[in-house]
């Protein structure tokens, strides 16, 4: 029989670790440019990786809302019609909140997981799970 000590041991090396900060969560400011007719993000890379999501999920979450097509170019995104950068950093927000923030705790420490074939995004802080949209 194994002592509490190693079995604790062993379940804090299962258990994702956290980082705890006390700073507060603020998405980065889609920055670009507007040429011709398309609009031009050039940091969508800079918000993928603050965001921890993967950057074609966020691309087609915009895409869908703004119902507009695009296309990435080295780290630029590329969108095929002229948008003012309120209305991108609204739907940005809009993303965070459905798919990165707790609807429980409000942290950013989520991730999304798949369980039968359903997608939930579950707090790494506090073990909320809630379902998210396909």
């Amino acid at each position: 029989m194994e002592s509490y000590e190693q079995l604790l041991k062993e379940a804090y090396a299962k258990v994702k670790v956290v980082k705890i900060s006390s700073e507060r969560f603020e998405i980065p400011k889609a920055k670009g440019f507007i040429s011709g007719k398309n609009t031009i993000i050039t940091n969508i890379t800079q918000i993928s990786d603050y965001l921890r999501r993967p950057l074609e999920h966020i691309i087609k979450f915009l895409q869908q809302q703004l119902a507009v097509s695009g296309k990435m170019e080295s780290d630029r995104l590329i969108l095929n019609t002229k948008l003012n950068s309120e209305k991108i950093n609204q739907k940005i927000q809009e993303y965070a909140k459905e798919y990165v923030l707790c609807t429980e705790c409000s942290k950013p420490d989520t991730e999304i997981t798949t369980e039968k074939g359903i997608k939930f995004k579950k707090c790494l802080a506090c073990g909320a799970k809630s379902p998210v949209k396909s």
